[in-house]
């Protein structure tokens, strides 16, 4: 059965540096995080990268697609997805990936990506969570490499969730920690499903989420949430 620490570090620890970099994750490290998340797309080579969005205007000030630029012409700053691993292995990190497929190229995302953790993932780690807003990856993750844990990922849970995720095999559930209810919570929770709430930065939000069934928190500043948890 899959472990998930109590809390996660989002896109590394973003409140303290820029996400989704080799920085981010070495800074969510030294402030206690056992795991990150990640947000892996594909350049227009096919080569998987950690970044959020469709575009690298945000975090790099460059205005272009992803999905329209080759590695070789990446900002410094955005890592590859083989370049993460093993930032993770040096680290000791474990990591919920989050397969963020730009339009059209959700089942290859998928593929690229679980092949990706298939040849590289470190032994020493412990098994990686792949969660996902898109179905259609999830799927494709669960017929490729089905060793591989998933979670469903969506902002708000409608009542179709036990559906959705029996059929990508999912064994957890991540979820707006804004929108989660405790009703809902119970109803996963129940269900037999780990249960991550995200992007959780209020100390007694998060107290409030696990007391509500909550299994990991997952947070920009995971310092702060782990001492909260920890009083």
């Amino acid at each position: 059965m899959l472990q998930l620490p109590k809390v996660i570090g989002h896109r590394g620890a973003m409140a303290y540096a820029p996400e989704n970099t080799l920085e981010s994750f070495r800074e969510a490290h030294r402030r206690g995080a056992t795991w990150v998340e990640i947000d892996v797309k594909l350049t227009s080579d096919g080569v998987p990268i950690v970044v959020h969005d469709d575009s690298l205007k945000r975090t790099t000030g460059v205005d272009r697609l992803a999905a329209e630029t080759p590695v070789a012409e990446l900002p410094a700053s955005v890592p590859t997805f083989e370049q993460a691993i093993a930032c993770f292995g040096e680290l000791g990190l474990g990591c919920n990936i989050e397969i963020k497929p730009c339009k059209g190229r959700e089942e290859e995302t998928a593929r690229v990506a679980v092949a990706t953790l298939r040849r590289l993932w470190p032994a020493n780690l412990p098994a990686p969570l792949l969660s996902s807003f898109k179905d259609a990856s999830l799927a494709a993750a669960c017929a490729a490499v089905p060793e591989f844990a998933r979670a469903l990922l969506v902002d708000e849970l409608k009542d179709d969730w036990r559906e959705r995720a029996r059929a990508v095999e999912a064994v957890g559930i991540n979820t707006s920690g804004k929108r989660l209810t405790a009703p809902r919570a119970v109803e996963i929770k129940q269900a037999g499903y780990l249960l991550s709430t995200y992007t959780v930065n209020d100390p007694d939000v998060a107290r409030v989420l696990v007391a509500m069934g909550t299994d990991c928190v997952i947070t920009d500043m995971p310092d702060v949430i782990l001492a909260a948890l920890a009083r």
